[in-house]
């Protein structure tokens, strides 16, 4: 492993100087924490020189009203380490992390929140880890240092459905210290508020994960940007991921289904109001029974319809950027030899 700071290289062709590529790229999306962005760059730094690792710091900017922005601006002028990416305003951490990592150059990423409570010296230790084998290491709280009413119970009862919903069984999704092959978080398109499905995302993907025990300290600095608003958001996201994970590729497999499912009820209930009008002789008209025949048949009609829209779009999808609809991990074979 290289230490230290990326060092630098000429580019004899075009006469430029470019980085070589970092063991590590550290992504820390921020909003209002500007008093502890000092000792959080300290603390990263220290951790990774001591591991004798190449690293580089991203730290996003995402709308700060406290003087992040500035502080981070002026140390990415004296600081080799450090990569500042102000946005225009705040989007919110999904879209930070996305934008980490697009400027993210290191073969693993790194992911922590910039409140302190994450540990950078925890770091080494998901990278070696992620050397075992794996695609993601994620960080896994076991002693938190949070409210229980306001954080505790929202996050468990959480972690127990997203677990259910996605299979995917780690036991902290919303701890921010995770660890990434760059590859993989190359194929993860971000938004919404996805970030704290990365592990179920990764699984759609085909990726190797898994979960190690992280320290988790008390807030020092600031308010928590967390809250029980945000419940209806995760429900919803949530609804997305299982959607993604069962149907991202055939859309008209449950479209069609249900569509054809409401056809078959509509035209059942239909051909028993069309024998009682014509054998028993018995008026239909003011029965809710036809309505609902009714009701059942465009509702399918129209189920159908989206089924075929959505596959449409996923072929628009992949066809327009050449993105395959498999993920290749390696490819084995045996070598002829040259006469």
């Amino acid at each position: 492993m290289r230490s230290g700071l990326i060092p630098e290289r000429v580019n004899e062709e075009h006469g430029l100087i470019s980085a070589i590529v970092p063991d590590v790229s550290v992504v820390v999306p921020v909003r209002d924490e500007v008093e502890s962005l000092p000792l959080l760059l300290e603390a990263i730094a220290s951790s990774l020189c001591a591991s004798q690792l190449s690293y580089e710091i991203i730290c996003v900017d995402d709308g700060s009203s406290d003087g992040s922005a500035e502080f981070l601006k002026e140390q990415a002028q004296i600081r080799p380490d450090l990569k500042a990416v102000i946005l225009r305003r705040n989007y919110g951490q999904t879209a930070a992390m996305a934008a980490g990592f697009k400027y993210a150059l290191g073969n693993a990423i790194v992911t922590l929140d910039a409140d302190l409570q994450n540990d950078p010296a925890d770091i080494p230790i998901l990278l070696a880890k992620l050397e075992e084998g794996y695609d993601l290491v994620s960080g896994w709280r076991q002693n938190r240092q949070d409210g229980a009413l306001n954080r505790l119970l929202p996050s468990k009862i959480a972690n127990w459905l997203i677990r259910r919903t996605t299979s995917v069984y780690i036991h902290d999704y919303g701890c921010s210290l995770k660890a990434y092959r760059a590859e993989l978080v190359a194929d993860m398109n971000l938004y919404g508020e996805l970030h704290r499905f990365l592990p179920a995302l990764a699984y759609i993907e085909g990726a190797r994960i898994t979960e190690m025990p992280v320290r988790h300290h008390a807030r020092r600095f600031g308010q928590s940007k967390y809250g029980l608003s945000r419940t209806f958001r995760v429900l919803m996201d949530l609804l997305t991921i299982l959607f993604m994970k069962k149907f991202l590729t055939r859309p008209m497999h449950v479209f069609g289904l249900l569509g054809l499912i409401s056809m078959i009820l509509g035209t059942g209930i239909g051909i028993y109001l069309t024998f009682i009008k014509l054998a028993m002789g018995e008026t239909i008209g003011n029965r809710p029974l036809l309505i609902l025949a009714v009701l059942l048949l465009v509702t399918g009609v129209q189920l159908f319809s989206f089924g075929l829209l959505a596959e449409l779009l996923m072929r628009t999808y992949h066809e327009s950027q050449g993105r395959p609809i498999y993920r290749v991990r390696e490819v084995v074979a045996k070598k002829d030899k040259i006469t």
